[in-house]
């Protein structure tokens, strides 16, 4: 079900002390991506919603409401992280175009930004992208887990094709657009293998990535519930581990020490540019990309 909502503001002031980003932008409620392991899956709760995944709320009124925000005075053109609850590129996107008249936006007040998606469908906007990222500063970056289709049908069945999602990433190499790979979440005893994590550090360098992202899954929340019980019905010989896993009852320190160590190692393999600053055009701004 999709359902138009107004928006009061578009920007959400972020709380955050290792976040590279003070604001967040989202389009869109709810997503159709349906991750399983969606730690977001608790934003529908304040709306009495339980359906994150069929339930997709549009934000008609973004656009006006991002130029209301962007032309005042006391905005000071910071980083705006957009989708840091849902995906700015899911399906619906296709039909409501809003992304576009937001770039143009973003464009017009140079304002940098930060985005990370698990659809190609970023590449309808290529030439906004570049754009902006000549007068104020864009990174975009793939969220990756698996480069097995059939376990990726799985576990993200709203998604692009991992492939797809890296050409994203090719198609800006040796652009000022920044790029980067969030190879996150890792999933204990599905994603977790030397052999589909090497293939995503060695992509990343091939496709001109300046930074890979890792982090093991984490469930909170109704997150949990909801993912556990899609690993009993999806991979019940599964089941017991993850329950034993985050329950406490096996030794996270010596997975982990083995996992991040594997980690370690491809890093030093397959080694990306360093993390840099890079000055854009307006001498009042100094900002990381």
């Amino acid at each position: 079900m999709y359902k138009n909502i107004t928006c009061k503001s578009a920007l959400n002031k972020l709380n955050s002390n290792y976040l590279p980003y003070n604001w967040d932008l989202n389009v869109y409620r709810g997503c159709s991506h349906h991750c399983q392991y969606c730690y977001a899956l608790y934003s529908h709760n304040y709306l009495n919603m339980g359906d994150f995944f069929g339930d997709i709320l549009i934000k008609e009124n973004i656009v006006e409401a991002l130029e209301v925000q962007l032309k005042k005075k006391s905005w000071k053109r910071e980083v705006i992280n957009l989708g840091g609850v849902t995906d700015s590129y899911q399906p619906i996107e296709k039909k409501t175009k809003l992304f576009p008249e937001i770039l143009k936006l973003l464009i017009k007040y140079r304002t940098p930004v930060s985005i990370s998606t698990k659809s190609d469908l970023l590449l309808r906007d290529k030439e906004l992208f570049l754009d902006l990222a000549e007068v104020a500063g864009a990174s975009v970056g793939i969220s990756v887990t698996t480069f097995d289709e059939e376990l990726r049908k799985k576990i993200e069945p709203g998604s692009s094709p991992t492939k797809n999602r890296f050409e994203v990433l090719r198609v800006f190499k040796g652009t000022r657009v920044r790029t980067g790979v969030l190879a996150m979440p890792i999933l204990p005893y599905l994603t977790d293998n030397k052999e589909n994590l090497e293939r995503i550090f060695s992509s990343a360098q091939e496709v001109g990535a300046s930074f890979i992202i890792t982090g093991l899954l984490n469930l909170r929340g109704p997150t949990r519930g909801h993912f556990l019980n899609f690993i009993r019905n999806t991979f019940p010989e599964l089941y017991e581990g993850y329950v034993n896993y985050y329950t406490g009852k096996v030794d996270k320190k010596a997975y982990r020490e083995k996992l991040y160590g594997t980690i370690s190692q491809l890093r030093k393999q397959y080694p990306l540019p360093p993390y840099q600053y890079r000055k854009i055009r307006d001498p009042e701004q100094l900002v990381l990309f």
